[in-house]
């Protein structure tokens, strides 16, 4: 049975430190002898002994979202440049699938968009996700097409 006069203390009182040899944590108050951790003002955050923190051991994720799904990017005069190149058939419809075969854009790519910068000699039909609206107007403007998927 706890009655006043044994019960533990509830409200303990701080340590006191440099305050006299007596009370234990006197002179160093603690801190051992000389070094940098006996100084004031350091603290030496997330420092392991040089062993790699682990702060540089985790991969980096950061603004980087994860679901993010990679868009492959193909400006109209690339695409003019592969045609004039012979890379790419102007008769043949344009999709991601041949144009990753022919490795003119990304593997990891998961969608295709084509932007209007640059112009288009030769009539030629693109099957994309995305597309600008100049890319669209140049591309109609010379009797091509674009079919964008949903």
């Amino acid at each position: 049975m706890i009655t006043l006069n044994n019960r533990e203390k509830i409200n303990k009182s701080k340590i006191r430190v440099g305050r006299g040899i007596g009370s234990g944590k006197g002179k160093t108050s603690g801190r051992g002898v000389k070094g940098q951790k006996s100084r004031s003002g350091v603290a030496i955050k997330s420092f392991e002994g040089g062993q790699m923190p682990l702060y540089r051991r985790l991969p980096k994720r950061g603004f980087n979202p994860i679901s993010k799904e990679s868009v492959a990017i193909l400006n109209l005069d690339k695409i003019q440049s592969y045609i004039d190149k012979k890379n790419i058939n102007p008769n043949e419809v344009l999709n991601t699938e041949i144009l990753k075969k022919l490795k003119l854009i990304n593997k990891n790519s998961k969608k295709l968009k084509i932007l209007g910068s640059g112009e288009v000699k030769d009539k030629i039909n693109i099957e994309a996700d995305l597309a600008s609206k100049s890319a669209i107007e140049k591309l109609e403007k010379i009797g091509g097409s674009i079919q964008l998927k949903k």
